[in-house]
Formats: structure tokens, C-alpha cells, sequence
């Protein structure tokens, strides 16, 4: 059997039954010695660290890989969560040819090149393909539409890997032809053992640098490497060849080696997939529910990976108006500052306004009144009949206003006391907004109430249409 690389590169699998030979790539390349990450390759699914909500003993895609039943599938999910070790190590496993392209390398033409050989083989040997494409989301819509034919018709068995949601980066056809995989960040623990076992192996890790570490810089690097194996190994590997053994020739690595070595923590996080998306969904949720300290560490999380701050503050602006509404007005006011603070500022001096805004309204009062609202408003609009406006409400201000009957029969509510009266002021009977008994809607409540109780006055001479009424 194969040993598939943990993030390298796999040869084309031979002839007979696929099977690959990684170690031929670092003999060919023994002037420039692999990556830590790279040498310690699982060679077995039991080698294999995490993914075991898709890995585990008796799961769909375990069963599938121990019976050389995989079919088309992508795997996605962040860097350095081992995409690439688990298409090799299904390669290990397959009897198939084994076939690798990038989306950023590869043209048309040779992926084209790769299916008619795979439609050929089958064809004259029976032998299907395996086509692993790394960062499929590279390719474009064309590209990725040249795939499908092979895929349905089987003359390739496709495994994509994609840092991006497939479901918006993958043509939808191709994805209802696969089974999606979601990997996840290693743990902390996860990262731990991989990086232990590295130091005590002989063969592919740093046992014969003889490396020990403390305890405390082992979790630092697991703990900043933010679940990516390929980042923490690496990280070993630098702090162990840059460290000076002791006299007793030993390689020690304490906590200051350690975070000399990955000086500061790269989250993932890009700017149109799902970290994006996901982290300001999460700051928007925990603010809704009425908890600072998680809209802080997401509003944290966004202002160290660069988040643009106007981004933000129209998350929360918008977030003031549905979610705090008028169960706090003041909630849009401050939100507006600090939106324009963050324009006129930028970071890192912006986080304090912007701070102070999501913490006043992760602890204000809430009502979604006013987005249901004008809601139900607009659909009435849509798919209702539109209705006319009362002739006592049309305008009044021209000539000629006065024979059609325009404006007449409108009441002034300033001539009237507390400065309203009740009337018709939409010619038919329709309820949209209803106050909650949060906050200062208590009182929007117990004000609209006693209006809409009263009854309408009759309409008399004095109720004309004063100066400046219309």
C-alpha cells in the first residue's frame, strides 16, 4: 500500500491498482529536505488526526474508504485541516488511477487532457479514475462545467478540496453529483498529539534532534496555530532548528521559543467566504441575544483579521433598527456615531466606538416590531389592491383643489388637545404595527392605544384645512 503525503503531492498512481509512491517525490527532491508537515504523513486512516465527526468507525465515509466505494465527493473547510492527506490516503486505498490537478495551475486543456486519458483507460483496461482536485474553487464556471459529463457517466471518480462553502464557489451541478465532507479545525489536544508524536519520531520527525519541549510552549503553538496542522509543525520544526541544543547536546523549547516562532495568531478569516460571513452573523446573533461578552470577542475577532470597519458598523446599524427598534431609540442614534466615527477614524482608534456601540446594544431592551411592521406593510402593497388616498387626505394647496373636493373634511390635530384626534388616515381597516411592552415602547404602546380607542370626530366647518395643514 501507498503513503500518502499529509500535504504534499502524490505521484499518478501505477498502472496496477493505482497504487502511489510519495517517497519517489522526496528522493527526487532530497537537495531541498521536505516540511516537518510534510514528512510526517499519516500513512493509515488510524494515523489520521481528527475529522472524526466523518471519520469515525461505522461512519458513511469510513465504511466507504475501507470498501473502495468512494464516489465523487468534496472535502471542505480551512487550511491545514488535512483535505489533501484524506484524498491521498482514499488514493492509497482505491483501485484506481490516481490523477492530481490545482485550480490555480491547471488550464482547460489539461483537464481535458486528464478526462479523455481517464475515458480511454476505462474503456480499454475497466480501470476508473481518481481525479483529485485541489482548491477546485479556482477553477471557473466553465472549467468546472467541462467536469461533468466524466463525473455522471463515472470514467472519473472526483475528490475536490476547497477552502470555500462549494455551495457558493462549486457549480451546483457538480455539487448535487457529490457528497459533501466539512472539515473542521484540529483541537488544541489534536494538535498537541501530532506535534509530540513528531518529536519522538526517528524516521520522518525531530527525534534525532533530539528535541524536547515544555509542556507550555507545545499548547501555545497548538493553541496559535487555530486548529491547522500543517502551522503547527512547521512551527515546531523552526523552533527546533533554531534553538541551540544544550551541552548535553538536547534541544529544549520553552514558552519564549515557542511564541518567538509564531509570533501572532493568523485567523482564518476571508473576506467573502464563510469566516466572513459566519463571524458577523455570530456578532449580529449575540447581540440580538442580549450578550456583550460574545458580540466583543466576535467584534475582536473581525478588527484583528482587518475586518473594514464600515462593514461592521452597517451590521449594527441595521441590527439598532430591527432588533432594538423602539424598545430603545437612542440604541440607532449611537449606532449612527459610531459608524461615522469608524469613516472619520479607522482602526485601531475605531474599536472604541464601535465597542461602545455593540456593548449599549447587546444590553438594550429589544423588539423586532418595527421590521415586522413595515413588512407586513409592503407585502399588503404587493399583493393586495392598492387603495386610493381619501380625498380628506389629498392635497389641498392648488387651484382647483377646492372643486374636486380634495382636503375637505380634514382635522387638524394641532387645534385639538394633546395635539391629535382620530381619524381616517388610510380608508380601510389594516393593523401593521404592534409595540411590545419592551422598554420605551411600553409607553409608544400605552400612547397608541388610548388613539386608536378614541372615535373620530365629525367634521365641521372649523376642521377645514388651516395654513401650513395640508
Amino acid at each position: 500500500m501507498s503513503e500518502p503525503d499529509l500535504f504534499g503531492s502524490v505521484e499518478a498512481g501505477a498502472a496496477s491498482g493505482g497504487a502511489v509512491d510519495p517517497d519517489s517525490a522526496n528522493r527526487r527532491s532530497s537537495s531541498r529536505p521536505a516540511p516537518l508537515a510534510a514528512r510526517m504523513r499519516p500513512r493509515t486512516l488510524e494515523e489520521y488526526v481528527g475529522q472524526r465527526h466523518v471519520l469515525g468507525p461505522g461512519l458513511l465515509l469510513r465504511r466507504a474508504i475501507e470498501a473502495d466505494r468512494v464516489q465523487s465527493l468534496i472535502l471542505y473547510g480551512p487550511p491545514g485541516t488535512g483535505k489533501t492527506s484524506l484524498a491521498q490516503l482514499i488514493a492509497a486505498r482505491t483501485r484506481c488511477r490516481f490523477e492530481r490537478l490545482n485550480g490555480v495551475e491547471s488550464s482547460v486543456a489539461d483537464l481535458r487532457r486528464v478526462l479523455q486519458a481517464a475515458a480511454n483507460r476505462l474503456v480499454n483496461t475497466g480501470m476508473p479514475t481518481l481525479l483529485f482536485i485541489d482548491e477546485i474553487h479556482r477553477f471557473n464556471r466553465a472549467q468546472q462545467d467541462v467536469l461533468l459529463p466524466d463525473v455522471e457517466s463515472g470514467a472519473v471518480r472526483l475528490i475536490g478540496a476547497t477552502t470555500h462553502n462549494p455551495f457558493f464557489f462549486v457549480n451546483a451541478p457538480l455539487v448535487s453529483r457529490s457528497t459533501v465532507f466539512e472539515l473542521r479545525p484540529l483541537s488544541e489536544d489534536d494538535l498537541v498529539g501530532l506535534m509530540e508524536r513528531a518529536m519522538c519520531d526517528g524516521e520522518r520527525g525531530l527525534a534525532m534532534l533530539r528535541v524536547e519541549a515544555e509542556p507550555g510552549a507545545i499548547r501555545h503553538l497548538a493553541r496559535v496555530s487555530d486548529g491547522d496542522a500543517r502551522k503547527a509543525l512547521n512551527s515546531l520544526e523552526i523552533a527546533a532548528l533554531t534553538t541551540p541544543p544544550g551541552v548535553d547536546g538536547v534541544v529544549r523549547i520553552d514558552v519564549a521559543a515557542a511564541e518567538e516562532c509564531i509570533q501572532r495568531k493568523a485567523i482564518v478569516y476571508d473576506g467573502d467566504g464563510d469566516a466572513h460571513y459566519d463571524t458577523a452573523s455570530a456578532f449580529i446573533k449575540a447581540m440580538r441575544g442580549g450578550d456583550p461578552d460574545a458580540a466583543l470577542y466576535w467584534l475582536a475577532k473581525m478588527i484583528h483579521a482587518g475586518e473594514d470597519p464600515r462593514f461592521i458598523t452597517r451590521r449594527i446599524l441595521v441590527h439598532a433598527a430591527e432588533d432594538v427598534g423602539l424598545a430603545d431609540p437612542m440604541a440607532l442614534v449611537l449606532a449612527e456615531a459610531a459608524h461615522r466615527a469608524a469613516e472619520g477614524i479607522g482602526w485601531p482608534e475605531a474599536r472604541i466606538p464601535v465597542a461602545e456601540a455593540a456593548i449599549y446594544i447587546a444590553t438594550a431592551p429589544k423588539s423586532n416590531s418595527v421590521i415586522r411592521a413595515i413588512d407586513a406593510a409592503l407585502e399588503d402593497v404587493r399583493s393586495g389592491r392598492t387603495l386610493p388616498v381619501p380625498e380628506h387626505l389629498r392635497d389641498a394647496h392648488y387651484a382647483g383643489a377646492k372643486r374636486l373636493g380634495h382636503g375637505t373634511g380634514y382635522v387638524y390635530p394641532h387645534d385639538h388637545r394633546g395635539h391629535h384626534v382620530a381619524q381616517d388616515y388610510l380608508g380601510a381597516t389594516r393593523r401593521f404595527y404592534e409595540p411590545t411592552e419592551q422598554g420605551v415602547e411600553r409607553k409608544i404602546k400605552e400612547r397608541l392605544e388610548k388613539w386608536r380607542a378614541a372615535p373620530a370626530p365629525m367634521a365641521s366647518a372649523q376642521d377645514t384645512p388651516t395654513a401650513g395643514a395640508s
